[in-house]
């Protein structure tokens, strides 16, 4: 039976959106990561899928960018979280490339490499087009209300959950996947329909 998984968005999701980084002692996680990734891994397979414009206009090396990601990596392992893959998009939007977020490449590339069904999968980020890849990949997105979430909110155009973190949006996937018997109850205002762009 293939597996759901969960595409989460790396800078204002996963870890504090610090501009561009270079170096693994730049990341700063949130608080609450690890233990909603270790959740969400008891029931999903776990990607990580970043836009990168820096690479494109010289600010960052992909070399520094994927040791940065090593670190994100290889910190959430030791916290008992498996990520499967990190996915990196080196380009700018206007490059016109055909893995930038909301382009569905990258979910579908890992449905093919891990057996994946993306009609059970979610994707999350703070970015309109975080949530829109969960729709283009044929499943569902949660925005968080982190990093630039709360400046990019009224951008929506997507149906979505939205969540004041990584912890919440853990918990309205589990919820929403009828596997939330260990997750705690939400209350009303922790999570909410994006009601402005709720369809049907």
């Amino acid at each position: 039976m293939r597996r759901p998984a969960v595409f989460l968005d790396r800078d204002g999701t996963l870890i504090e959106d610090r501009g561009v980084l270079r170096d693994p002692s730049e990341v700063v996680f949130y608080p609450t990561t690890a233990q909603a990734l270790r959740r969400l891994g008891s029931r999903y397979e776990l990607f990580v899928i970043t836009n990168q414009r820096g690479i494109a206009e010289g600010a960052i090396t992909m070399a520094e960018c994927e040791r940065v990601n090593r670190h994100v990596l290889d910190v959430l392992r030791r916290a008992g979280v498996i990520i499967r893959a990190a996915y990196v998009c080196p380009h700018r939007r206007e490059d016109g490339c055909g893995c930038i977020k909301p382009k569905p490449h990258f979910p579908q590339r890992a449905a093919l490499a891990y057996g994946l069904d993306l009609r059970r999968s979610y994707a999350v980020g703070d970015h309109p087009h975080d949530v829109e890849l969960g729709i283009r990949m044929g499943g569902r997105g949660v925005y968080v209300l982190t990093g630039h979430g709360h400046r990019h909110r009224d951008e929506l155009g997507v149906p979505c959950t939205i969540a004041p973190n990584i912890d919440v949006a853990a918990d309205v996937i589990l919820r929403e996947s009828g596997a939330a018997r260990g997750a705690r109850s939400l209350a009303p205002h922790q999570a909410e329909p994006n009601d402005s762009s709720v369809r049907g």
